[in-house]
């Protein structure tokens, strides 16, 4: 990782102490965005691991589509992060309109028909956001309050905003994430935040990208949600393997737990950029093991007929709701006529722990 420093350091007309200062500063404040490092596990899930039969139905068209050319969400419209405040549905979500991210919301009051709200996350060009904010985000209820947690600048790091009333944001100055030191597994960056909260303990599961600029995800944990330690054994879910549709990239994790186990779902991506949802499960949130080879959301037609990417995870009395990102294009990023959809799921359990 480069940390750039001001131009004017390199001038010889200041003093060389005053250089060396900031030099120091500058790589204090580096290691600080890298994190500490520890070992910890999850609390073990309160029931006995059963074996759930998922049945997914997904809905046949978008439930929020992307805006009109020229609008700030009008290229795609991705990214969906649904938290549930007095019985309103607060979708947080990401715009493109072919030069710049934003963050927006839309409320609903049943999840399926939303009213967009407009932007209510701006990149900041002054800060460490640079001209780059929450391609992804994760929210979370904390005490009535909203915490948003985003990725953001180059190289890209994850930041944290708060709000009462999910309109107005109170970013904290300096992002909470970095990326590693040299040679770690992310050094080149993190992203795609998923905080989930287990008494009064936070864990984020991330994407980290390393130097040969493979996408592999980890976890890290805090008191605060702004000081985190990262997991020393990190990464905790590697590539798929050769041929698997999920062998070129991982990403944009959702963690719930449920019958017994940890649960992942998470965008896996193959050699011809399509993406995918992959399930994967655990005892204890650090060793994970992948449901099956195969995708549990495939391609659907013809709106999502390339892309099926960041799940957003609700659980009902019923089952489960998914939110998710789709295109008809295949791309690693944007630029896919990206739009949100939603999958009912519903299971039936059986008992056993064999997969």
């Amino acid at each position: 990782m480069r940390v750039a420093l001001p131009g004017w350091l390199e001038s010889n007309n200041h003093d060389r102490r005053a250089q060396r200062k900031l030099v120091v500063i500058a790589a204090s404040l580096l290691l600080s965005g890298c994190g500490k490092y520890g070992d910890f596990t999850l609390p073990e899930p309160a029931q006995p691991p059963v074996e759930p039969v998922f049945e997914w139905g997904p809905l046949p068209e978008p439930v929020l589509r992307h805006g009109a050319p020229g609008d700030w969400d009008g290229v795609d419209a991705l990214n969906p992060s649904v938290v549930v405040k007095e019985g309103v549905y607060y979708n947080f979500y990401s715009g493109y309109d072919g030069r710049r991210w934003r963050t927006g919301l839309a409320i609903s009051a049943d999840g399926m028909n939303w009213q967009k709200q407009g932007v209510v996350l701006e990149p900041d060009p002054s800060s460490w956001e640079g001209d780059y904010i929450a391609a992804n985000g994760s929210a979370l209820l904390v005490a009535g309050e909203f915490y948003y947690w985003y990725q953001a600048g180059q190289p890209p790091r994850i930041g944290l905003a708060t709000s009462r009333d999910g309109r107005s944001w109170r970013k904290r100055p300096a992002p909470v994430l970095g990326g590693g030191p040299r040679g770690a597994w992310d050094e080149r960056g993190v992203g795609d935040p998923c905080v989930i909260r287990l008494g009064k303990r936070f864990y984020l599961f991330y994407l980290g990208q390393d130097r040969a600029r493979r996408q592999r995800l980890g976890i890290a944990c805090s008191d605060d949600g702004v000081r985190w330690v990262k997991l020393r054994s990190n990464p905790i879910l590697e590539l798929g393997e050769p041929g698997t549709f999920d062998e070129n990239g991982l990403g944009e994790p959702a963690v719930w737990c449920s019958h017994g186990w940890y649960w992942m779902l998470y965008t896996g991506r193959d050699r011809r950029e399509r993406r995918r949802l992959g399930l994967a499960r655990s005892r204890d949130g650090v060793h994970w093991q992948r449901v099956s080879a195969r995708p549990v959301l495939d391609a659907l037609r013809p709106w999502a007929s390339h892309v099926i990417c960041d799940p957003s995870v609700l659980e009902q009395h019923d089952g489960m709701r998914v939110w998710f990102g789709g295109g008809d294009r295949a791309h690693p990023a944007e630029n896919i006529n990206g739009q949100i959809g939603l999958a009912l799921v519903r299971f039936a359990a059986r008992t056993g722990t064999s997969p």
